[in-house]
């Protein structure tokens, strides 16, 4: 069983810009390209932050209204040395979160949640841009077929690291939903084929409710299944 490389989902050729670039030029390559975030980068390529539209908009928050009252207080000292800045490594949230092109998708998935961004800029060994992955990108593995999901279920999960006899348990898939139809040789076997099938790329949910024990049914009591 392979889970999806962020190599293969990544978006390649990402514009960025300098560390040096001023203000208006950054909000420029942003509205151009629209993109509502670059990777800044030093002479070698190598990434050292990301400046988003969230950072540029500090500037417009930290404008003080009539009477010299700050529009939005409150904030923080180095949010308002961000709103004060006018290149783009003054700018920019540093250091920037990276993945590595030979992640897989679910590490790429949890270091966005645990980090709370909605894109990973991807690096090679050398901290040089390679390229950029976004949720939406991650969403893209449930865009495979079900013929291909089948195919990996029955070879890679159940035939493979199962090592259950052809035929013993099939999967009917359809809109990567997954149903499994068949005989275990033990109950134990259940919890095991249900978090292996969840955890290939693509699957919705799984569904045991048509597998069975020698001649027995041996259904979880809630229907199984797992979304």
């Amino acid at each position: 069983m392979r889970h999806r490389r962020i190599e293969e989902l990544m978006t390649r050729g990402v514009v960025s810009v300098h560390g040096d670039a001023p203000f208006k030029e950054i909000v420029r390559v942003l509205t151009r390209h629209r993109v509502t975030a670059v990777p800044v980068v030093d002479e070698a390529d190598r990434v050292i932050g990301v400046v988003s539209e969230g950072d540029l908009l500090r500037k417009t928050a930290d404008r003080t209204a009539a009477g010299d009252v700050p529009a939005v207080p409150g904030l923080e000292a180095w949010e308002r040395a961000k709103a004060e800045g006018t290149r783009a490594e003054e700018l920019m949230s540093a250091p920037a979160v990276c993945a590595r092109p030979d992640w897989t998708v679910v590490e790429a998935a949890r270091l966005m949640e645990v980090q709370g961004v909605k894109r990973l800029v991807v690096v090679d060994d050398r901290d040089r841009l390679v390229g950029v992955v976004s949720r939406r990108d991650l969403l893209g593995v449930f865009l495979r077929d079900d013929d291909g999901i089948r195919r990996e279920i029955a070879e890679d999960v159940l035939g493979g690291t199962l090592g259950l006899a052809p035929g013993t348990v099939t999967a009917e898939v359809k809109e990567g939903r997954v149903e499994l139809c068949g005989t275990v040789p033990h109950r134990g076997l259940l919890p095991v084929i249900e978090r292996m099938c969840a955890t290939v790329d693509g699957v919705v949910s799984v569904s045991l409710t048509r597998l069975a024990e020698g001649n027995g049914d041996i259904t979880t009591p809630s229907g199984g299944g797992r979304s």
